[in-house]
């Protein structure tokens, strides 16, 4: 066997200093319709996540990031804000939201909540009154309302496209009922872009944050991070097709990624640091580098980012080796932590993801017709490989909920059940991000697996869920869930999340190995089993063959 004692080490990446919580938190995203629903209206909700906040302490999370539940007419799930400071019915009330924040607070279990300032819902009040105003007038200032062009200013804009599909312009009748004046939206036509060149805008959501903040939240996460600011006289762009919708294109996209984003970060950032307990930022900023994205978290700027970059990677040794130094490199050099992250609500579920053999473009999605669908039991087994190696990192880590079920993306989902804006505004090309979305199975005999007491679900459930349904897993010590609980509390007993990463050489080119602390960590992407180092074992992904780590498999070690 190979002894990493005597392996040959490269660099020695440390940790920054700093004893914020959210430096090296394990935080679990909650997509509330989908997590658990106690009304049994087929949608989850706020008492949903109240009832099962014990089900979250024993998986040993430090926070939960909640998706938008403020009062929607869900056009877009929730993305379409229509009062930022209300419980839209669907999710409860806010007497349900501070009960949940309370009862979340009482197990040591932060909370953080989405904010989404790029854009509203076209149901919000102000632009209902930009709508009933003449053009130039300050109701219409606070989004990005502009004259056609044309003759009769009957041509859009400019030529940007929605990343929903189609053009990002739409064109309004005026009060008169004349043709008039056209409306940016980067995302659905019912999400109209608020100007962020407007000081009214920037007070009203400083308004929004300090509602949230004096009700106790730990944090927000922040939605299209990149975006809100356009670039001035906003010229036409054609974006690349391969880098995805949400940004990561190399060229300068006028409407991702300007300057002008790092101000709103800076006077949010002073208006945070009024409140006790380390109340923190995280971008959602799809960029094409961990340097470009560390930007966000300069230290007078957003404390986490999510790093998009280790998400896309594939399950390859030597493109997650770079990744990984890439990242620790580019985020230490500004003083933060890497946040990593690998499935969330907008992408394919990683225990499917890393086992297609086709293409898969960002906000795509994949389904019944997609080419190069993965085999369920090597999407799981690098799924759970994947995730032990990252809990192993320093840094901060997110978790998307179901994961720690092993969910795959679910595929056959009939159009009809559809229900992202995606599939509709592409007319059925792109599959959009259902398939990660569908409601997770607590109780594998129960209606709807224990999501809804009627057996309602808004999205349907695969048979098959009733073997991955939690409280299949929980007495199981090969379930997947039993292995996220044990990362997580040996990740917390190891100090891994403030640690420094050494790496180590020597296990072959389809290995990922490296020391944090006491722990070895090993991974295995290859093809075919390497010879175990030295130590003891104290986790693994799946079954080991003796003294080899088999393919698509990873170990945590330590000589104690």
């Amino acid at each position: 066997m190979t002894s990493p004692e005597t392996a040959e080490r490269s660099a020695v990446f440390p940790a920054h200093a700093g004893s914020e919580w959210w430096r090296t938190a394990v935080i679990y995203q909650i997509y509330p319709r989908s997590f658990a629903d106690q009304s049994g209206d087929g949608i989850g909700d706020l008492p949903g996540v109240t009832a099962h906040l014990d089900d979250l302490r024993d998986l040993g999370v430090d926070a939960i990031w909640l998706s938008p539940f403020q009062r929607s007419p869900q056009k877009d799930a929730g993305y379409d804000v229509a009062d930022y400071c209300d419980v839209d019915p669907l999710f409860g009330t806010l007497v349900d939201f501070d009960d949940m924040l309370a009862a979340a607070h009482e197990r040591s279990i932060r909370v953080i909540v989405d904010l989404v300032p790029n854009h509203s819902s076209d149901q919000h009040v102000w632009f209902q009154e930009a709508l009933a105003a003449a053009p130039g007038s300050a109701a219409r200032a606070r989004y990005m309302f502009r004259d056609g062009q044309g003759v009769e200013g009957e041509i859009p804009p400019n030529n940007w496209e929605s990343v929903f599909g189609g053009p990002a312009w739409t064109r309004i009748v005026e009060p008169d009922g004349t043709l008039g004046q056209w409306y940016l939206h980067i995302f659905d036509s019912s999400q109209p872009d608020f100007d962020w060149g407007n000081d009214e805008v920037r007070e009203e959501f400083r308004r929004i944050l300090r509602f949230w903040l004096d009700r106790g939240v730990d944090g927000f996460r922040v939605d299209v991070a990149h975006g809100m600011i356009k670039a001035e006289g906003l010229p036409d762009y054609s974006p690349d097709p391969e880098a995805g919708s949400m940004g990561g294109e190399e060229a300068d996209v006028p409407y991702w990624g300007q300057d002008g984003v790092h101000e709103i970060y800076r006077d949010w950032h002073i208006l945070l640091a009024e409140y006790d307990g380390d109340r923190a930022l995280c971008a959602e900023a799809w960029l094409p580098t961990p340097e470009k994205t560390a930007l966000w978290v300069r230290p007078d700027e957003m404390h986490q980012a999510f790093n998009f970059a280790y998400l896309e990677t594939a399950w390859d040794a030597a493109a997650l080796r770079a990744v990984i130094a890439q990242s620790i490199a580019a985020y230490s050099d500004v003083g933060a932590p890497s946040t990593w992250v690998l499935s969330n609500h907008d992408v394919v579920r990683h225990a499917s993801r890393l086992a297609l053999t086709a293409e898969n473009p960002q906000g795509h999605g994949i389904g019944p017709e997609s080419p190069g669908k993965p085999i369920p039991e090597v999407g799981l087994r690098r799924a759970r490989a994947a995730t032990t190696l990252m809990l192993a990192l320093p840094g901060s880590a997110y978790l998307y909920q179901g994961e720690e079920l092993g969910l795959p993306e679910v595929i056959e989902i009939p159009g009809e059940a559809r229900q992202d804006p995606t599939w509709f505004r592409t007319n059925g090309e792109r599959y959009g991000r259902d398939g990660c979305r569908v409601p997770i199975p607590w109780t594998a005999d129960a209606a709807a697996y224990g999501f809804s007491p009627t057996g309602a679900a808004w999205l349907p459930q695969p048979a098959e869920w009733a073997g991955l349904a939690r409280d299949a897993q929980v007495g199981d010590p090969d379930s997947t869930l039993s292995l996220y609980r044990a990362l997580t509390a040996l990740r917390r007993e190891h100090g891994l999340g403030a640690g420094s990463l050494e790496w180590l050489e020597g296990f072959g080119t389809d290995v990922v190995a490296f020391r944090n602390g006491a722990v070895t960590v090993v991974a295995n992407t290859g093809a075919t089993s390497v010879a175990l180092p030295d130590g003891i074992v104290i986790a693994q992904s799946g079954p080991l063959a003796g003294d080899e780590l088999p393919a698509d498999t990873t170990v945590w070690l330590t000589n104690d």
